[in-house]
């Protein structure tokens, strides 16, 4: 089967510059058949592990909010709304999903939850115009507290 897609690596890499959905579609087709030798390996490289850190930087962005809605959520109970409980089960489904099509994102989610945790903290007091020192340093909810369908701060 031969391609209709440009086949020269370097068209490829000025493919890539010039048109990047283009690129895209070659790069599959090139995967399909086997062409290997004229992949433009070193934008595919690229591409590929930008993924890997867009997935990462998905995970700490959805463990954020969530976290900055549970604090809201457990500090500013007076002020609670449909929209904090539709953010909160969002944010939880979105994390979960994630973990599903991609189980090994779970370890990062462990390794980043403090720090997400001091991101949520600082956004919530600007966010609730509560001083910082109002929310606790140290976490108030688990991991598994966080990722719980059925678990809601007192």
């Amino acid at each position: 089967m031969t391609s209709s897609f440009p086949t020269a690596a370097n068209n490829l890499s000025t493919l890539y510059e010039q048109d990047y959905y283009l690129w895209l579609e070659t790069t599959a087709r090139l995967l399909q058949e086997g062409q290997l030798s004229v992949l433009d390996v070193a934008n595919l490289l690229e591409e590929i592990e930008d993924m890997g850190r867009s997935e990462k930087r998905a995970v700490y962005s959805n463990l954020k909010i969530l976290l900055i809605h549970l604090l809201k959520y457990s500090y500013q109970s007076e002020k609670r709304s449909s929209s904090w409980l539709a953010s909160i089960v969002e944010h939880r489904q979105r994390l979960k999903k994630a973990f599903k099509e991609s189980p090994s994102l779970q370890p990062y989610f462990t390794e980043i939850f403090n720090e997400c945790y001091q991101d949520a903290r600082e956004l919530a007091s600007a966010e609730t115009g509560l001083e910082i020192e109002r929310f606790p340093v140290e976490t108030p909810f688990t991991p598994e507290e966080t990722l719980d369908s059925d678990y809601l701060p007192d």
